[in-house]
């Protein structure tokens, strides 16, 4: 009786080793479908951002709030895509949902000005501007200089040879790499951003704080160039002159009425989890490229 009773445990140990490891391969294969899946539908998702983005620059001279790829994409359902059994018992509850928009980048301070990266060396009226856009935002006045030395560093062509040579920036949040505070960080974020190449920032799109540090006015007249251009966008510089002191210089280096970068963000939720794509658009004579993409999974907070 006793070894029957063993022969009885041993068999239903291993008959639930079993069952549990094809439960495991079963989950890991539905893992890997609905990564797949997502994966197809978001770079879809950015492929349909460049179309955008690239008629925009065929029929528009300027970008602005105003335009339609700056509408954002509310939560859709796009379960029917994702489940070509849609009625079968396995899949009847399967939910999708997507979501997503795109980001002018030249609409924040381009950090990529503030460096001479032949010379290796820091701009003196760019050091000013970040001097004048972290003094709005209340923060130290060793800042600046710290961050433009370390990027200097960064990117200057000593940087390549350099065995203790900092850590490549290419992105915003790469400025943590440098030690710079995440307070610091954190509030020049809305305003400020890393791109590629030097460009300049966007009058149409950009925030107060930032029109007024790279053209050096005061908060007051950044306000009603906002204003203005809530109720029409720029369509020349010659229109934001208008609305200028006689003393502000406009340069076509360090303004403009359109961009070239832009930031295209998708969301999609598969039931509990959640995966989310960012990918960097640069537009110029007629082409869209993605110069860069980044994924990010999590789980679902609300529905």
């Amino acid at each position: 009786m006793l070894l029957a009773l063993l022969l009885v445990a041993l068999v239903a140990t291993l008959a639930s080793g079993m069952v549990w490891q094809q439960w495991r391969a079963v989950q890991v294969e539905a893992a890997e479908r609905a990564r797949a899946q997502a994966a197809w539908i978001l770079d879809g998702a950015t492929e349909w951002a460049r179309l955008i983005m690239r008629e925009d620059g065929r029929t528009s001279s300027t970008d602005h709030g105003a335009e339609p790829w700056a509408t954002p994409l509310a939560e859709a359902r796009l379960s029917t895509f994702l489940a070509a059994e849609r009625d079968s018992g396995a899949d009847s509850d399967f939910d999708a949902f997507l979501s997503g928009s795109i980001r002018d980048a030249q609409a924040r301070y381009n950090l990529r000005n503030l460096v001479d990266a032949a010379a290796g060396r820091v701009v003196a009226d760019e050091l000013r501007t970040l001097e004048r856009l972290c003094a709005a935002l209340g923060l130290g006045a060793d800042v600046p200089a710290r961050i433009g030395a370390a990027l200097a560093q960064a990117w200057g062509p000593a940087a390549q040879a350099a065995p203790d040579r900092p850590l490549p920036v290419s992105r915003f949040e790469h400025l943590a790499w440098l030690g710079v505070e995440p307070a610091a960080v954190e509030a020049l974020r809305p305003h400020a951003d890393v791109l590629p190449r030097p460009a300049p920032l966007n009058l149409n799109t950009a925030s107060r704080e930032a029109i007024a540090a790279v053209l050096g006015i005061d908060a007051g007249t950044a306000e009603r160039l906002a204003q203005r251009r809530q109720l029409r966008a720029f369509e020349s510089l010659a229109q934001v002159r208008e609305e200028l002191p006689g003393n502000v210089e406009l340069s076509e280096t360090r303004v403009a009425l359109a961009s070239s970068h832009f930031v295209v963000v998708g969301r999609l939720r598969l039931e509990e989890r959640v995966l989310e794509q960012s990918a960097w658009l640069y537009r110029n004579a007629g082409r869209v490229v993605v110069e860069g993409q980044r994924r990010q999974a999590t789980l679902a907070t609300s529905p």
